[in-house]
């Protein structure tokens, strides 16, 4: 999962960085509100994390203008813990949740994880998909009640299959969501990290949908292979 994070905080931008790294995202960032507007209108993220008072241009701002644009990812406003006119007006804005400063590590990483759950259509923290359990406040995998071991790439192309189960996912998409601007969009990694899922995870665990991309489908799904 990609998540950027506009903050104009050095300190706690770093700190928020190492915090969704370590939790096993791939974060983007950005210092001022017009960085992190253009990089929010066109880069595709999970989550955005986003600061209300920023330089250059305000964060109720920038959350309009992606709004008004057809941006539809989850946002997740930091507001000032006595402004509540801010949550209101961030709200208003269009924003999906609000953290007030300060604040502690696991509530921010619970509320992004619910984003994306939500955004999904998914209710629950322990995402299921046939024998393959994966919980997404422990980032543990588990196979017919197994344990597996993933690398941190193969956990972050799992999740995201696992938030879209029964989608068919291009190579560019998940290439897209799972690093940064920087990667070399031309690899092969994709294909590689596939490849080792299935053997970790079952064989016909992700299906390869000829021309269009990958697919981890239900059981009893009934589409075609």
């Amino acid at each position: 999962m990609r998540i950027l994070v506009v903050e104009d905080d050095a300190d706690l931008n770093r700190q928020l960085v190492e915090i969704l790294t370590d939790a096993g995202y791939v974060v983007d960032t950005a210092l001022d509100g017009e960085e992190g507007h253009f990089l929010g209108d066109t880069e595709p993220y999970d989550v955005v994390v986003l600061d209300v008072g920023l330089p250059k241009m305000d964060g109720i701002t920038v959350l309009e203008s992606w709004r008004a644009d057809g941006r539809n990812m989850p946002v997740l406003l930091l507001t000032a813990r006595d402004r509540w006119s801010d949550k209101v007006a961030g709200m208003d804005a269009g924003a999906d949740d609000y953290v007030a400063k300060p604040f502690h590590v696991e509530e921010v990483l619970a509320r992004i994880r619910a984003l994306i759950r939500r955004a999904a259509g998914h209710a629950s923290s322990e995402l299921v998909c046939g024998p393959i359990r994966f919980d997404t406040r422990t980032s543990k995998v588990s196979v017919s009640g197994a344990g597996v071991k993933l690398t941190s790439h193969e956990l972050r192309l799992l999740s995201y299959l696992m938030h879209h189960q029964d989608e068919v996912i291009s190579r560019t998409e998940l290439t897209e969501h799972l690093y940064d601007q920087d990667f070399d969009r031309d690899s092969n990694t994709i294909e590689v990290f596939v490849g080792r899922l299935r053997k970790k995870l079952g064989a016909d665990s992700i299906e390869t949908v000829r021309g269009l991309g990958y697919r981890l489908r239900s059981p009893g799904d009934g589409a075609d292979q």
